[in-house]
């Protein structure tokens, strides 16, 4: 044994420390051990492992004699020795070449080992506190101030869970009621900072940090829920991940920050070890979640757009535009191509190599899409298209994740990562990325767009977006920032009870939901929300108050969007008035549009074969000076043979039977049933229902025109949806071939949907050929205005077909150089755009168009002729009302452009929509020559331009008439009284009025009021609005009641018209009445006809 110095022993000279010659930086080595009684070397077992060793040699060479012993004694040749000598010697030789490799390598291990140590030797200490990095600072002086300050941070914690936490949540459950904190501790261990990065060459009312953290604490926080025995909790977490810190405003005045916000700019790594769960996931209401899911949901709070904000000053100015700042930016993605991955199938055991099926993930923050997934194929294209919000700059990334879609786990095939802050900078991106962790390249195009405060430029984004190929969605023109502040006086619930407001903000297809806020009728939420806009000239924004139950409505409000366009810097900031609720309800919201604008200089358009740079001249006018003979000025237009040949498709969604459920409630233990609308796309365009509410046989009784070709093979798809807040439910899909109705006119007919279990929908198809005539035009007008539906945009009663040629004279630029122009026909919300012709003053457009008219006497083609970057170079308005007085209801001509010089050789042409399946029959010469005898003014010629609309339907094309018949003292009422099979409903139209009473010195204020009689009660009774101080007022309101024909014949129709006495008074002056006896009345013809006013004892019918 050895013994130590501590025993007594002295020490020997070889217990000295090593000799000088060892390098003093080395680390001591082991030294041989002493007999501790002479002191020399003991006699160790050399000898007799000498001999050993030499006993072993020789028994092994004995040994190799023994093969040669049995090949003799079994009478064998030499040659089998010879062999087995030649196997030895080579198995020798190859076995001693990996001795001497395995020596060599043996030797570089305990070069790098002695190198390891004497390194390690050295730097036993952390690095000098001046050491510093070009990005990111080391704080250790914070870690101090944390970890002094960790103990009185547990105390706060402890109150706030207490105090104000665990009230909130007791009264956002009842199953929670009992929910209370019994332990908060923080431990021991604090919060980490491991680097610190300053970002200076931001805004400058504004400092950026971005600190590094890492927690890894022993945190312990217990909770129970006495009323179902259950304890739960937390023990132990970790979390890392990079805080943004933004200290914002920067004041004059102390603290001279004024607020703190705080987020992760990416999700952290979150780790927690729960107690408990399994008993907490127990609680009805809860047995939904699951430990990933509230993993998910604790890591995307802390996550942006989410920000942390502490106000540091009262009162401080655009709270909810700190919380929720203005994006920066958006960035359109269009994920392109992938190409060279890696193949992750495999058939046989591995044997075969397949191809994979990729599909790719692209996330921006919280932000994430996926692609759609190509099977076998190793250079997919996707060719898709995703708008991401961007929030920070710099900081946030775009990560794009391929994957190889198994049916157990998918295999990771590679990912790649961009910064944001490059695309701000470069504008456009379009390039094929390396792939991390795996093979491969994706192809990206990158687009950052600008976030514009005014409208100007949206009929130029409109435009360009038109000629984007976006999938899955079409692009965005704008976006809405909605910052959802408070409501007022919201109605109580049954018993007078405090409702849980929340609100539903819709736009089109996306829903977002705000949180609520309990047993208060007048809640503040203080929550912003986003969306995004394909044209906000006519989409609406639909707001609805809840109770937190969904089942109770507290109040609605629908607003245009149109609206912003007008406001100073596209924003609404105030009170909105909330319709079916309390008389003083109101809600507080601030509305902010932004136009997304992508930089045109930043794009690089492709030259085409054959076409013209902008260096070159036009090729078409002669150079000055030139002998060539310039062709004479053609004097009409000369459009293709295809030209006008359009038909308009008339497309009835009646109704849906059988269809399946999938609204489902209590975690699927209760059947719903579904919220249908239909989704229609032809001829590149699509169109959507309404909504009807639980019900699998809905009944929509909708129509939707679209304009079509003559070409074969076009096909009308159909899918129906369920209407859900999240992700609407797939209800089935039908296709139809046009074929039949293109060849017939006409096709009703119930489609089978495919891909489901049940379900049936009913279409109606009519093809409308214009007319080159304006003799059905009055009959087409009322017929429309009978069938039209509340539901359904107003009907197109004619097709203008456009076909523009050229233009001549245009202005030059800067007086010498010519223009680049362009031109854009507009009728209502149509507009069409040509292409640019480089650098010519008589440009040759030769494109063709159509429109849908509705109104023929008060629309106009409007016409724009302007130049790449150079504005307006002039414009036309051509109103319909020409063409009506045209021949042939055609227009071919130069015309001159206004406000500019120059002109344009076009041809416009107006077709007559009649429809030969509307459910109205027409009216008989006889009829129509009869009725018209009451009223001069429907003979005569057609009417000048100027002529308003409701005076053009009380016309026709006749010669002289009959007098003027007699009008009754007290005047005469208009009106159209219908019955609508295909509805089951009663229609009303009121016209106008004419020769009304005046009582006294100044002209009524007249409106009509209908009731169907013998019910008196509000549900039967409707009303037109008030028009003021006139004789003679025009109405053209469409009312309907919805009952059985049989029930029809039962009914008076009481019409009066009345005036409002005065401002103050809510009392009415009767000018008159008339009661119609429904049975009396032929309700299949839908005739407008004047009927006299009567006084209130002597009604009846006239």
């Amino acid at each position: 044994m050895e013994r130590s110095q501590g025993e007594g022993s002295s020490p020997s000279p070889m217990d000295q420390p090593s000799a000088p010659s060892d390098p003093p930086d080395q680390p001591p080595a082991a030294h041989a051990k002493l007999d501790p009684d002479s002191g020399l070397p003991p006699a160790g077992p050399g000898a007799r492992s000498e001999a050993l060793a030499v006993l072993t040699s020789f028994v092994r060479r004995l040994l190799v004699l023994v093969p040669v012993y049995l090949a003799g004694a079994a009478g064998l040749s030499v040659g089998f020795v010879v062999f087995g000598l030649a196997l030895y010697l080579g198995w020798r030789r190859v076995r001693d070449e990996k001795e001497r490799s395995l020596r060599a390598a043996r030797q570089l291990l305990d070069d790098e080992e002695r190198l390891t140590a004497k390194t390690l030797y050295l730097s036993q200490r952390e690095l000098p506190a001046w050491v510093s990095f070009p990005d990111v600072e080391k704080a250790e002086w914070l870690n101090k101030i944390v970890a002094q300050v960790w103990p009185f941070l547990g105390q706060y914690m402890e109150k706030l869970l207490a105090e104000t936490v665990a009230p909130a949540v007791r009264g956002s459950n009842p199953h929670l009621q009992t929910f209370t904190f019994t332990r908060v501790e923080l431990g021991e261990k604090p919060l980490r900072i491991i680097g610190v990065k300053v970002h200076p060459n931001q805004r400058k009312d504004q400092i950026l940090l971005d600190l590094n953290i890492s927690y890894v604490g022993d945190v312990q926080i217990d909770v129970e829920i006495k009323k179902y025995f259950c304890k739960a909790g937390v023990k132990g977490m970790q979390l890392h991940g990079i805080l943004r810190v933004i200290l914002e405003p920067l004041m004059g005045d102390l603290p001279i920050v004024g607020a703190v916000s705080m987020f992760f700019i990416r999700r952290p790594t979150l780790d927690i070890n729960w107690t408990g769960m399994t008993n907490l996931l127990d609680i009805p209401g809860l047995s939904s979640l699951s430990d990933t899911m509230i993993m998910d949901s604790i890591a995307a709070f802390l996550v942006l757009p989410n920000r942390l904000l502490v106000p540091l000053v009262p009162d401080l100015h655009d709270v909810a535009q700190l919380r929720s700042p203005l994006p920066r930016g958006i960035i359109r993605i269009h994920l392109l191509a992938a190409r060279g991955l890696s193949s992750k199938d495999k058939y046989v055991k591995g044997l075969i190599e397949g191809k994979s099926d990729p599909y790719a993930l692209v996330r921006v923050g919280t932000q994430t899409f996926c692609s759609r997934v190509i099977n076998e194929e190793l250079n997919p294209q996707w060719g898709e298209t995703y708008e991401v919000i961007v929030h920070e700059v710099p900081g946030q990334e775009i990560e794009v994740e391929v994957f190889d879609k198994d049916p157990d786990k998918d295999d990771f095939l590679g990912r790649m990562k961009l910064d944001v802050g490059k695309v701000l900078q470069a504008g456009v991106l379009d390039d094929w990325y390396p792939l991390q962790s795996g093979q491969g390249q994706v192809h990206l195009r990158l687009e950052w767009l600008s976030l514009l405060p005014d409208a100007e430029k949206l009929e130029q984004v409109l435009q360009w977006n038109r000629g984007v190929s976006s999938k899955p969605e079409p692009p965005s023109a704008a976006i809405l920032v909605v910052y959802l502040d408070r409501a007022q006086d919201l109605p109580l619930k049954k018993g007078n009870k405090e409702p849980n407001p929340m609100v539903q903000l819709s736009v089109q297809d996306v829903t977002q939901e705000s949180k609520a806020v309990y047993n208060t009728n007048s809640p503040v939420w203080e929550e912003a929300f986003r969306f995004f806009l394909q044209d906000p000239r006519s989409q609406e924004l639909d707001v609805q108050v809840k109770d937190d139950s969904r089942a109770l409505t507290l109040g609605a409000l629908t607003l245009p969007l149109a609206r912003l366009l007008t406001a100073s810097e596209l924003t609404l900031d105030q009170w909105f008035q909330l319709s079916n609720s309390g008389p003083n309800s109101r809600l507080y919201m601030k509305l902010v549009m932004r136009i997304l604008y992508l930089d045109s200089s930043q794009i690089c358009f492709p030259m085409m074969p054959g076409t013209a740079g902008p260096w070159e001249l036009d090729s078409e006018s002669p150079p000055a000076g030139s002998s060539v003979d310039v062709p004479p000025r053609p004097c009409h237009t000369t459009p293709d043979s295809h030209f006008g040949t359009e038909n308009v498709l008339r497309i009835h969604v009646l109704e849906a039977q059988d269809l399946i459920a999938k609204d489902r409630f209590l975690g699927g233990l209760v059947k719903g049933k579904s919220d249908p609308y239909v989704k229609l796309k032809l001829a590149g365009r699509s169109f959507r229902s309404r909504v009807v509410r639980e019900d699998l046989n809905p009944r929509w009784n909708e129509v939707f025109e679209v304009i079509v070709t003559s070409i074969p093979g076009q096909e009308l798809e159909a899918e129906v949806f369920d209407k859900d807040l999240d992700k609407d439910d797939f209800l089935g899909r039908c296709k139809m071939s046009l074929t039949t109705v293109l060849n017939s006119g006409f096709l009703d007919e119930w489609l089978t949907l495919e891909d489901v279990p049940s379900g049936r929908l009913h279409l109606r198809l009519e093809r409308l050929t214009p007319r080159l005539t304006t003799a059905d035009l009055e009959e087409v007008l009322q017929v429309n205005s009978l069938i039209q539906t509340q539901k359904s945009a107003e009907l197109a009663a004619a097709l203008l077909s456009v076909y523009l040629e050229r233009a001549e004279d245009l202005p030059l630029r800067k007086g010498t150089k010519p223009p680049s122009p362009y031109a854009t026909l507009t009728v209502g919300d149509t507009t069409h755009k040509t292409k640019t012709v480089s650098q010519s003053s008589a440009p040759v457009w030769d494109e063709s168009t159509s429109f849908l008219i509705r109104k023929p006497h008060t629309e106009s083609l409007e016409l724009q002729v302007r130049g790449e970057g150079t504005g307006t170079l002039g414009s036309l308005s051509l109103p319909c009302s020409e063409l009506l007085e045209a021949e042939g209801l055609c227009l071919d001509r130069w015309f001159t452009l206004t406000n500019g010089q120059g002109q344009v050789l076009l041809r416009a042409q107006l077709g007559i929509l009649v429809s030969q399946h509307s459910g109205v029959e027409a009216h008989s010469h006889s009829h129509s020559f009869s009725s018209l005898a009451e009223e001069p003014e429907l003979w005569g010629r057609l009417p000048h331009a100027t002529t308003s609309a409701p005076e053009l339907r009380q016309r026709l094309v006749h010669g002289d008439g009959p007098p003027e018949a007699t009008v009754g003292p007290l005047g005469q009422v208009k009106l159209t009284v219908w019955y609508y099979g295909e509805e089951r409903k009663l229609v009303s139209i009121v016209h106008s009025c004419r020769a009304l009473r005046q009582n006294g010195r100044d002209p009524p204020d007249p409106y009509v009021s209908l009731l169907l009689l013998p019910d008196k009660n509000r549900g039967t009774k409707r009303k037109t609005s008030q028009k003021k101080r006139t004789l003679n007022p025009e109405f053209n309101e469409r009312f309907e009641w919805e009952m059985p024909m049989d029930e029809v014949f039962r009914r008076k129709l009481d019409v009066s018209v009345k005036s409002s006495s005065s401002f103050m008074s809510r009392e009415r002056e009767l000018l008159g009445k008339v009661q119609l006896d429904l049975t009396e009345i032929d309700l299949s013809q839908g005739a407008a006809q004047w009927y006299d006013l009567l006084d209130d004892k002597d009604k009846g019918s006239s």
